[in-house]
């Protein structure tokens, strides 16, 4: 879909369906278990009771790792539980990864790679694929955003609107990059010929996050396997369902075995291995800045492969003085609430300007406590669960923080419910730059709303952090716009909008948000190698 269709459906009031889990846990990598309309789940709520809405059954047939195009358990018979965030409960046991299915997975990719049809099939070929599957994405929407929704707790509208939606988009994109990959010719001193030829990198080991699976599944594979590379890629062990079931379409659509291989585990345990293996020639990673340098050091060590890393934000949205409240409070509760707060790019220092601050801080409050928090399969429903017990002891602990450094709680604060991951829409004013609850990426729902009196002071303050990943601009002013855009330090500005993400948008952090950008035509540049050859000539007509 265009930037501007997902923009509208991200910034609607995003809500969800009804169903449970209605499965038992499985130790076996050939489970089958069903989400269909079972049991009732408690539903916590800031607003209105909800309608129920009907979801597909959905059937988890694959809880293996993909290795060579065969699901097998891991090396070691080992399993891990993956969880319903809306309960605590198990959905499913998974494969759990170790050194050793990674060295298999890496195997096969590289036999893949250096013998195997994929880099030396037509890019055409590969773009027919690619498209293959984009096709099998939407004809399975609604299963994969179900899936989705009860493996990550996000609202299911959301994920069927809008995420499934951008995932088919991203991949019918990159298919058409496939067959437009090419060198140059370059003019030089000198009798000779010289040509560029754009290559593949070889094995991509790639480690996505939980907080996007299926999003971040694109940014990674699509322009890795546009390129004509071969693929190792580790799950999230929060949420592995999707991956896997989406690594069989790619089966469907006629992916050659070895293409792409699939572990789920732990990062000390499966992550580490991959990122530090010789086999290995390039590694992509999204998560935590202090990962990241785990992830940076690790192939550093190994063979020196090169590293693409979009890591953490703490992204400053500024409202000038000349804003229309209203839709700068609006956009702001999106900006920061969107996904749970779950978001590396969240808007999370709102910094209002000293003239509108009070009236600011009223409706910014009314709004989240309008805010639907509830089980994410329920129509109306804006806010699931944080993803797991511990991000949400996490958020509860900078809420508290918040608290004893004497910012001003203006609502929420505390849990929903007394099971599964709920926390209430949280708003705090009065926030000071040095407040752990300015400083940190907090990676949930909590707004801290901060006052400033001029531009230049505003863009001293946003700039004053370790991170660089995004900043949202609101203002009718150009010149003010402007100004912006070129001051602060961040790989993406969004003025009057935030949390556009087309797939031709590039991507990525300054300072220690990252290196290198996903999206767009950038992307491609994480997974070719530049060969240059040099060709004398002899006695040419035309020198």
């Amino acid at each position: 879909m265009a930037a501007r269709r997902l923009s509208c459906l991200l910034s609607r009031s995003l809500s969800a369906s009804s169903a449970a889990a209605a499965a038992s846990s499985s130790s076996s990598g050939s489970a089958s278990l069903l989400l269909s309309q079972g049991r009732r789940v408690n539903r916590f709520s800031t607003a209105a009771a909800t309608e129920e809405l009907i979801i597909p059954p959905v059937q988890i047939s694959h809880t293996q790792h993909l290795i060579n195009g065969q699901f097998v358990d891991a090396a070691s018979g080992k399993t891990f539980p993956t969880y319903d965030p809306r309960t605590g409960e198990v959905i499913a046991h998974v494969a759990e990864g170790d050194a050793e299915d990674i060295n298999r997975a890496v195997a096969a990719a590289r036999k893949a790679f250096d013998e195997g049809p994929w880099p030396k099939m037509s890019a055409y070929e590969r773009s027919r694929i690619l498209l293959r599957f984009a096709d099998l994405v939407e004809k399975h929407s609604e299963e994969l955003a179900a899936l989705e929704t009860w493996n990550n707790g996000k609202p299911y509208e959301q994920a069927l609107h809008a995420e499934i939606p951008m995932l088919a988009r991203l991949f019918h994109y990159y298919a058409g990059w496939a067959d437009k990959i090419h060198g140059l010719t370059v003019p030089a001193d000198g009798k000779y010929h010289i040509q560029t030829l754009h290559e593949p990198i070889g094995v991509a080991g790639q480690i996505i996050p939980w907080n996007f699976p299926l999003l971040m599944f694109a940014w990674k594979v699509g322009p890795a396997l546009a390129c004509g590379n071969t693929i190792v890629l580790k799950t999230a062990e929060q949420t592995p369902l999707t991956a896997l079931y989406v690594a069989k379409l790619f089966q469907e659509a006629g992916l050659p075995p070895g293409v792409l291989n699939v572990v789920s585990g732990d990062g000390p345990t499966a992550g580490a291995p991959l990122a530090s293996h010789m086999d290995v020639d390039k590694v992509a990673f999204t998560g935590s800045t202090d990962t990241g340098k785990i992830i940076l050091e690790l192939a550093a060590r190994s063979n020196l492969k090169p590293v693409t890393l979009e890591l953490g934000g703490k992204s400053p949205f500024i409202i000038c003085e000349d804003a229309d409240i209203d839709h700068a409070v609006e956009l702001a509760h999106f900006a920061l609430f969107f996904n749970q707060g779950q978001c590396c790019c969240a808007g999370s220092r709102t910094f209002v300007h000293e003239r509108v601050y009070d009236e600011f801080i009223e409706k910014a409050k009314a709004r989240a406590v309008k805010r639907v928090v509830g089980d994410p399969f329920k129509k109306g429903v804006e806010q699931g669960p944080q993803i797991d017990n511990e991000q949400f002891e996490k958020v509860l602990r900078y809420i508290r923080a918040g608290i004893d450094s004497d910012a001003t709680l203006e609502c929420g604060g505390g849990r929903l419910g007394s099971k599964g991951y709920f926390i209430e829409p949280t708003v705090f004013s009065n926030v000071k730059d040095d407040m752990l609850i300015a400083k940190d990426e907090i990676f949930g729902p909590v707004q801290s709303i901060l006052k400033f009196k001029d531009l230049d002071e505003v863009v001293r303050r946003a700039n004053a952090t370790r991170y660089g990943l995004a900043a949202g601009v609101f203002t009718r002013n150009i010149d003010t716009a402007n100004y912006f855009t070129r001051a602060l330090r961040a790989g993406t500005v969004w003025v009057n909008c935030f949390d556009v993400f087309d797939a031709a948008i590039p991507f990525g952090g300054y300072k220690m948000s990252g290196i290198g950008r996903e999206k767009g035509i950038y992307s491609l540049n994480n997974y070719l190698q530049v060969k240059a050859v040099v060709t004398p000539l002899k006695n040419p007509a035309w020198l």
